[in-house]
């Protein structure tokens, strides 16, 4: 193989790489294709309870569509900046809890996959799926209703 094969290899593949270069960095992705997020409502009170009543609407609007009642809420500095609620039923997906999408919702909207600086909230006690998320996700503390008064760590393991 002559140096001139070896050139145009790599430009070919290189080509037909290009229209996935974008899935490289979700949040250049999205602001390329001109997609907003839509905002979050925030509390008026920046307080725990007030977190977690957020939390319980977005469970309350799971049940209400016919889901599984779970929801969470991320906040970084008294602000939510990514929130979910479960979508097992309706997306016929068993991995999208209420946690795992929040994270995911505050990770494209922070752009990082950092969010060390912030917490959760959430109405159960996040199963072994979530808690990996969780930890990767460098989450600070997880409150959970009726959990311990300081939160806790996530951590991998059951």
């Amino acid at each position: 193989m002559g140096l001139c094969d070896y050139d145009r290899r790599v430009l070919l593949s290189a080509v037909s790489l290009v229209p996935f270069a974008s899935l490289l960095n979700p949040a250049t992705a999205a602001a390329q294709s001109g997609l907003q997020l839509p905002a979050i409502s925030q509390p008026r009170e920046r307080t725990r309870a007030a977190f977690f009543a957020r939390a319980r609407a977005l469970r309350d609007q799971a049940v209400r569509e016919g889901d599984q009642g779970y929801g969470a809420v991320i906040v970084r500095d008294g602000t939510i900046v990514g929130e979910g609620r479960n979508y097992v039923v309706l997306q016929s997906d068993p991995t999208a809890h209420s946690e795992l999408l929040a994270v995911r919702d505050a990770a494209r909207r922070l752009g990082t996959r950092d969010l060390s600086d912030c917490d959760v909230y959430s109405t159960a006690t996040p199963c072994p799926m979530c808690q990996g998320a969780l930890y990767w996700g460098r989450i600070r503390r997880v409150f959970t209703e009726g959990g311990p008064e300081n939160g806790s760590v996530p951590r991998l393991g059951c």
